[in-house]
């Protein structure tokens, strides 16, 4: 999966936006890029696309733009002369797709069979559009799909929405979801920018499904945490459970056997993706101990902590 491919998966959602005047490109970048999702696919539905793609694009350099149902190369030509970074198109057109690939332009067509899919694969793609999702079968049938071409990825757009996003995205092989519900016409054209912001922050905590997992307790040594453990067992009924390095009272407590990170101990925060959230954090200027990285022995991430403390406490992401 190319570099392009690999910024939306730790994105997650790609806002799909069309626009009817090139004068709401702006404030529409910077309502999604204070929202939290600097990316957004530009649909070449109406006059302005390119033009709108251009102005994001050099407005808000640090954003992924790219451009939609591209249906022609003239079309790709011009969106990528105005900034576009990758292109989606509704449909398979074997002519778009390869033209795109000899030019080293990402490009993600929609397929919703197997038919498509082989073509895909014979013109050198490892992730496609799955559209109109809903319509075309939804999640049972990408999974269907994915069964017997196991390297293929997918980006389902259509009927994607706030209540089933992530249903789609706990599937491994889609990459992320396209959508339109926090960019909606009515919103756009009534220029509220500030409720196309909140809808964004909305969809991304959804996404990432942050919750306090556990609070670590850092005990001076392994007798003072059993009886710690043992006291919350008593007064809750928090089984106690004895591991390695800490004992758990429940699922809420751990009591360290030794003073770990943190002056006071440390808080764990689940996450729906932890790989997807470490991203969306660094964005905002958050920083990570790559040091306390914990993997499983395929490597993917299980655990990090943050840099620094929160009030004498050290904060860990977890994955759920």
């Amino acid at each position: 999966m190319n570099e392009i491919l690999q910024k939306i998966q730790k994105i997650g959602i790609v806002p799909v936006i069309k626009l009817d005047d090139a004068k709401d490109a702006k404030p529409l970048a910077k309502a999604l890029c204070e929202g939290g999702l600097p990316c957004a696919e530009v649909t070449f539905r109406t006059a302005c696309a390119a033009e709108a793609i251009k102005i994001m694009s050099t407005e808000f350099p640090e954003m992924l733009v790219g451009a939609g149902t591209v249906l022609t190369t003239q079309q790709v030509d011009e969106a990528v002369e105005a900034g576009a970074k990758f292109i989606v198109s509704p449909g398979l057109n074997p002519k778009v797709v390869k033209y795109c690939v000899d030019k080293g332009i990402p490009v993600t067509p929609g397929t919703t069979n197997p038919s498509d899919i082989e073509q895909a694969i014979e013109l050198g793609l490892d992730v496609v559009k799955f559209f109109p999702a809903e319509a075309a079968g939804g999640l049972n049938m990408i999974k269907s799909m994915a069964a017997p071409y196991v390297n293929m990825k997918f980006m389902p757009t259509g009927g994607i929405n706030a209540s089933n996003l992530t249903s789609y995205l706990d599937f491994p092989k889609i990459i992320a979801c396209g959508g339109s519900w926090m960019v909606n016409d009515a919103l756009v054209k009534a220029g509220k920018f500030d409720e196309i912001t909140r809808l964004t922050k909305e969809a991304v905590t959804n996404m990432l499904g942050f919750e306090v997992r556990h609070v670590g307790i850092n005990a001076a040594n392994e007798t003072e945490a059993d009886a710690t453990a043992t006291a919350f067992e008593k007064m809750f009924g928090f089984e106690k459970k004895v591991g390695s390095s800490s004992i758990f009272a429940g699922l809420g407590v751990e009591v360290m056997k030794t003073p770990y990170l943190g002056a006071h101990g440390h808080i764990a925060v689940a996450t729906n993706y932890i790989e997807r959230a470490k991203f969306h954090l660094e964005m905002q200027g958050f920083k990570f101990d790559e040091a306390t990285a914990k993997r499983d022995d395929k490597g993917t991430l299980k655990a990090i902590y943050f840099e620094g403390e929160l009030s004498g406490f050290a904060v860990h992401l977890v994955q759920k």
